[in-house]
């Protein structure tokens, strides 16, 4: 009888082998416009090819995979509504002014001798502002490539310091969607698992400005003729105040009391609302279009801005997509991304696949560094086999999500070394979705930037390293002092 039987781990590798090259060809074929779809059909006939061979060679039965997925689902629920609130909070934080305040005061400290340092740091802001690397890079880093070539910097060391930044962000902010992610898998609450984070990210990030402060020293630059033409056309958009301040100053108090994310977020959004309607009522009025007027055309735009994206005309194409915004709406392929593959997590779960695969690493984890180690490597495997941090982050947290706790270890170890493997290396692979998108978005090829993305480099063995010395690591219910 075939029926209970556990597959050996190369059966159990079948769905993934298949993931990869369904999401090869797809990417191949779709470039960065893979994660509107296709990605997304990859993912649920990985899972159809897991639940046929479990079904069919070791008589699981269906309801097995359809409990699985639909607790892997019920899982995540909050994470998507947290995801749809951001969708809504980056809209009211952008069009409120918050953003390009802090764009505003935050580009106006470049100077020629600290160009890469400034850079690095403004992207750190924007992007930690905004949760988004993507964003931060595809606009400020524009901006900031033009005015680094013009002051003689190499594009290399240019685009490594923008994207040493923009992934800092991606990487803490509860605004991001990979760290929601990496929280929501692992079963880690999202503040928890940013302040854990904390540990490995800031060294690696001071580290990192050490280094572009160092090369920055060594340059000469003469041309600031881009920073303001910036400032300028953002105030002249934006009402600019210190007192918009406000707003990321309230949210910051929130997180440090520990009050739970949805209410943070939600607070977040309705205050900046309110701020957008006494500061920027023009920009409502322009949002919600011909035929509203007075009342209406604010309700009308607030409405908008929050489920909509925005779309604002400032006379200069870099400025109108830094100032763009997605709204809810624009949250939907990352939520549908998420579902899809959580019904693969399920239905590898359910057959038995995933157990065997994680008991291939069982052998290296006994210890505790050769268990971040291990999940280290698996997390830059993952960013190299399946071409998406997302689908990465998923399966490095499931294989190793029941290693952690068999050995008696938190899961905000396995949140935080899951982000440092996987997030902050797809840039670095040329053929993953986000080193695809920052190369082109660039037009730097990922080889020529990949040396001095240093944040990028550093944060995985940076994570190695507090594993070796058992800073802050505990085991649950055991006191400090472990082996």
């Amino acid at each position: 009888m075939k029926d209970n039987k556990i597959p050996s781990p190369l059966v159990s590798l079948l769905p993934v082998f298949v993931l990869i090259l369904l999401l090869f060809v797809t990417i191949r074929t779709f470039g960065s416009d893979a994660l509107s779809g296709g990605s997304q059909v990859c993912l649920l006939v990985a899972t159809a090819v897991c639940v046929l061979t479990g079904m069919a060679g070791f008589h699981r039965p269906w309801k097995d995979f359809e409990l699985a997925i639909t607790n892997n689902i019920a899982g995540v629920s909050t994470a998507l509504i947290i995801l749809l609130i951001i969708g809504a909070l980056s809209g009211a934080w952008m069009v409120s002014g918050v953003v390009p305040t802090l764009i505003y005061y935050g580009i106006q400290v470049i100077h020629p001798h600290f160009f890469l340092v400034s850079t690095c740091i403004i992207c750190a802001v924007v992007s930690v502002m905004t949760g988004s690397s993507w964003t931060t890079i595809a606009t400020i880093g524009i901006a900031l490539m033009g005015i680094g070539k013009a002051q003689g910097f190499s594009e290399g060391w240019i685009a490594g310091a923008i994207i040493s930044g923009a992934y800092f962000g991606d990487k803490v902010s509860p605004l991001s969607d990979t760290t929601i992610l990496a929280s929501s898998v692992t079963d880690t609450p999202l503040f928890t698992h940013i302040r854990y984070l904390m540990i490995t990210t800031v060294p690696s990030l001071v580290i990192t400005l050490i280094i572009f402060t160092i090369a920055g020293l060594s340059h000469e630059a003469t041309d600031t003729g881009h920073i303001a033409e910036y400032t300028r056309i953002l105030s002249d958009k934006f009402h600019i105040s210190w007192w918009l301040m406000i707003v990321p100053v309230v949210t910051a108090i929130l997180i440090a009391r520990k009050v739970p994310s949805i209410i943070t977020l939600f607070v977040s959004t309705a205050l900046a609302t309110v701020f957008a309607l006494i500061f920027q009522p023009g920009l409502l009025c322009e949002i919600a279009g011909q035929g509203a007027e007075g009342i209406a055309a604010l309700f009308k735009g607030g409405m908008g801005m929050l489920y909509g994206g925005t779309q604002l005309e400032t006379g200069n194409a870099e400025i109108n997509e830094l100032i763009s915004t997605r709204g809810m709406a624009g949250m939907m392929n990352t939520i549908w991304l998420i579902i899809c593959a959580m019904c693969f997590g399920g239905a590898m779960t359910a057959g038995g696949m995933l157990g065997s695969i994680t008991s291939v690493f069982v052998r290296f984890t006994k210890k505790r560094v050769g268990m971040v180690s291990s999940t280290v490597a698996s997390g830059l495997f993952l960013n190299l086999a399946t071409a998406d941090q997302y689908i990465s982050i998923i399966l490095t947290g499931n294989m190793f999500k029941d290693i952690y706790s068999a050995n008696g270890y938190e899961s905000k170890l396995l949140s935080r070394t899951t982000e440092d493997s996987v997030t902050v290396t797809s840039p670095l692979i040329p053929w993953n979705t986000c080193g695809m998108t920052q190369a082109t978005i660039l037009s730097v090829p990922t080889i020529v930037y990949l040396p001095y993305a240093f944040f990028n480099i550093i944060s995985p063995l940076m994570s190695i390293t507090i594993a070796i010395l058992g800073y802050k690591i505990k085991k649950k219910a055991e006191q400090p002092g472990l082996s």
